[in-house]
This record gives structure tokens, sequence and C-alpha cells, in this order.
């Protein structure tokens, strides 16, 4: 493991330039206001109600994620390359979704094991030979990268179904600048409130075929006893689009209607928060109340589009993860601007030789697990916890992926003592319809515990504000 990281704000000393203008803010504030602006931040979050669920512990089950007033920031040049990357990734998982649910070439040309894509658990047979409107699966990509180095940036996975976190992007913006105005008048930072617009024109961009009028957008949410349930309610207020249950929705004849006050109304796009297996219970999980019985008929005869599409949740998987760089090669003919992580496959005998033998200096990961659950982190575990992810690994190899401890990059951040260096992530958001968009921009998570290296909110993270500096 690396023992030294990349500083993102100090280099040999010097402050970079990108944050050069938060060096007498940060000097010109004492303790005391920084602590008053620390509460002011929580207390304005707590009263806009941005609270995030955390299962199965005690105590409080909307809790605030931790909210550090140091912005993380990048160069109008910096962000570009992101950007130009972000969009080819998304660009090659929808071309990759769309295959396999029809020809399948990739497989064919013996690219990727057809065992990763046909047994995989994402995989839904229920759309194979479907085409989606626009040939888009996934319609919001969320890509997590992490930094080492001043030109070295990482993805460390893909998440095409549901990306939460997007609330967090737009909610630490405002808070920041209405507590400090006077920064964001001293620094030209490129806004990212344009996202709801963004994200209402791409969801009706791929308006199904049968739709022959103004798209009609329904939020389709578990409802308020989920994690992200804040944030749902928060998009359909931004967007001007109804939040909607299972039990809002029904079929009848070609098309899914809402239940309103004036009567039934016509639905055309779903952009759903909740997973496959609960979408329609004469499809799925028939036991599921959460969802639209005979939607997904509807689905394939054109008369409703499901954002993200049943089925994408085959791109995001960790096994997958490995085979981006060649999917971008295979079906965009690019070479990939931005890297992937070195990944070992316990599936593989030799891969599965190497990390148990060198576990302690890796980190291990579910293949279908999130949120940073079900992982090791190999240098912050103890002998006992490394032996017993060891057996579980020998169980089920196929079910884990194994990294190298990256180095991840620090951004300062306010902590008891003053100003630390914290581990931080990136999660940008990629809208993919009509158009490929991203606001310059993300959600910086930040590892709040001294030295730890999970920025997982649901592991204790916290988040800050991101800056792209316009050029």
């Amino acid at each position: 493991m690396a023992s030294t990281y990349f500083n993102e704000m100090y280099q040999e000393g010097a402050v970079r330039p990108p944050y050069r203008q938060l060096e007498n803010w940060t000097a010109d504030m004492p303790a005391e206001l920084r602590s008053l602006k620390q509460a002011e931040a929580e207390a304005l979050f707590r009263r806009i109600g941005i609270t995030f669920a955390v299962y199965g512990e005690g105590g409080d089950p909307d809790r605030l994620i931790p909210f550090d007033m140091f912005p993380r920031v990048f160069t109008a040049h910096e962000w570009a390359r992101l950007e130009r990357g972000i969009k080819q990734r998304a660009r090659a998982l929808n071309a990759f979704l769309l295959d396999i649910y029809g020809r399948g070439e990739i497989v064919r040309a013996g690219r990727i094991p057809a065992r990763l894509v046909y047994q995989n658990e994402a995989y839904e047979k229920a759309v194979a030979g479907f085409v989606p409107p626009r040939g888009v699966y996934s319609h919001i990509v969320g890509i997590d990268l992490v930094r080492t180095g001043p030109d070295e940036f990482f993805v460390l996975e893909d998440n095409c179904r549901t990306p939460s976190g997007v609330s967090y992007m737009l909610e630490n913006r405002e808070i920041m600048m209405r507590m400090f105005p006077a920064l964001f008048r001293e620094n030209r930072i490129a806004p990212v409130d344009r996202y709801p617009d963004l994200l209402r024109r791409t969801l009706q961009s791929v308006a199904p075929t049968k739709c022959d009028r103004d798209p009609t957008v329904v939020i389709l949410t578990p409802g308020h006893f989920n994690s992200a349930y804040y944030e749902h309610s928060f998009l359909a207020d931004l967007m001007g689009v109804e939040l909607v249950e299972g039990q809002d929705l029904f079929v009848e004849g070609e098309f899914v209607w809402m239940r309103t006050t004036e009567g039934p109304k016509r639905v055309d796009v779903i952009y759903r928060r909740i997973d496959d297996a609960y979408l329609d219970p004469l499809c799925f999980r028939p036991d599921s109340a959460l969802g639209v019985p005979g939607l997904m008929d509807v689905y394939r005869s054109g008369g409703v589009t499901i954002c993200s599409a049943p089925g994408a949740g085959v791109a995001d998987d960790k096994a997958i993860y490995t085979f981006v760089p060649e999917m971008i090669r295979f079906y965009l003919g690019e070479a990939p601007i931005l890297q992937n992580v070195p990944t070992w496959q316990c599936g593989k005998a030799e891969d599965l030789k190497h990390v148990l033998a060198n576990l302690p200096e890796l980190v291990v990961k579910e293949v279908h697990g999130s949120g940073g659950y079900g992982m090791l982190v190999g240098p912050k575990a103890t002998k006992a916890q490394v032996e017993s992810f060891a057996e579980r690994i020998r169980a089920k190899p196929g079910n884990y992926i194994a990294q190298p401890t990256l180095a991840l990059s620090t951004v300062p951040t306010f902590v008891e003592e003053g100003i630390a260096p914290r581990h931080v992530d990136l999660r940008p958001y990629c809208l993919v319809g009509e158009r490929i968009e991203l606001v310059p921009g993300g959600l910086t998570r930040v590892a709040l515990t001294e030295g730890s290296l999970v920025v997982n909110s649901s592991q204790g993270g916290g988040v800050k504000d991101t800056w792209v500096l316009a050029g």
C-alpha cells in the first residue's frame, strides 16, 4: 500500500492553482466561525430534510450525511478530459447492453465470456430482443472515479441502474452559495443547477413509440421508507413531475395510467427508483407490492418507457467491469480515455491463487455488492477478518473480484482539530437520451475517518461541494 497520497491542494509545499483562492479563505476563517458555519450547514440540511436512512442500524433512521464545507476543485482542463472519458464510457456501456439483448456480437467474437453475461443474475430474459427507444438502456450513468496523481484518474465502478446522490450534488452547491456568497463572486465556478432540466429533457427524449404528444414523466419510488426517498421527492419537485408509488399506477389496454383526482392520466416515461425484481409481479417477483402488474407487457409493446431499462444491471456488474475497456475498443473503435483499476477475478484459478496469497494488501468486493457492504479492505483488516474473508472467497470464488489498494487522493477537510487531508472519490452523473450530457462536477464523497479509504455514506462517509472552474 502506498504511503504517500496526492494532495489535491498542496504539491511540494505550494498551493496548486485551482485552490489558490481557498488558501486565504481558510486562513481568514477563525475556528469559532468555522464551527458556526458547520452548525448552520447541518441545520439547513436538517430543515430541508436531506437525510439518509441506513438499514439495520438502531437510533436515528433518518440521519444526516455529514457535509464538509471545504470544496473540491477541478480546473476546466481537468474536467474536459474527465467529461470526454465519462461520455465515452456511457456510450460503450449502452452499446454493450443493446448488443447482449440482441445478437450478442461481443460474446460471439470471444471478447467477453458468455457465462458472465447470460448467467448473470442481472440479465433479464424478459427483455431479450426488445430495443428500447433510441437504443438506450442506461439513461443515468453514475461513474465512480478516483484520483491518484495530477493526471491519474481511474474508474472504480459503473452504476447503470439507479445511481443515487445527485440531490447532494445540488444541495451541497446551494448551501455553499448561501453560506459563502463572496467565494462564488471571487471564483468563476461552473453551475450544476441545470441538472433537473437536463434530466427532464433526457427522459422526455426517450418517449415510447406509441407516444403522440408531449410525454408525461413520473418518478416511481418504493416509498418513504427507502433510504433515497428524499432524493426521489426532491427530483420530482425540481423537474415538475409527479412522484408515484406502484399503487398510484395501473395498466389498462396498451398503456400505463396514473390515478389522479381528475381521473386517470396516461403515463409515457417512468423514471424508476426501484429494482428490476419489484417492477412487475406478473413478470418478476410475484410477491412484489411495489410494482405495477402488467407493466412489462406495456413496456415491450412500446406503450411506456422505463428508465433505466430493466436488465441494465448487467453492465455495472463488477465482473463485467473488467471488460469495459474492451467494450470501448469493440463498439467505438477508440482507445479508453479513462483507465480501469487493475482487477483480479476470483472465478479464474490463477487470479484466485494470487488474491488468496496477497489478501492483506488487496481490496475485495462482492461482484453484486454495493454501498461498501460485503467488502474487505485488506490493509485495514485484522488477521482474523482476512482469514474469515478468505473462507468466503474459497466457498464462492466467482462472487468476488479483488483490486490493489489505490492511493486515493486527499482534499483538505474540516475536522475537529482544524483542517486535515481526507481521502475522496467522485461520482459524476451522465445523462443518456437524444444527447449525452453531464453537468460540470458531481458528488464528491469523503472518508471522514483519518486514514480510511471507504467513502460510502452507508459506512460513515461525508460529502463535499465539487467545483469546476470555468475556463
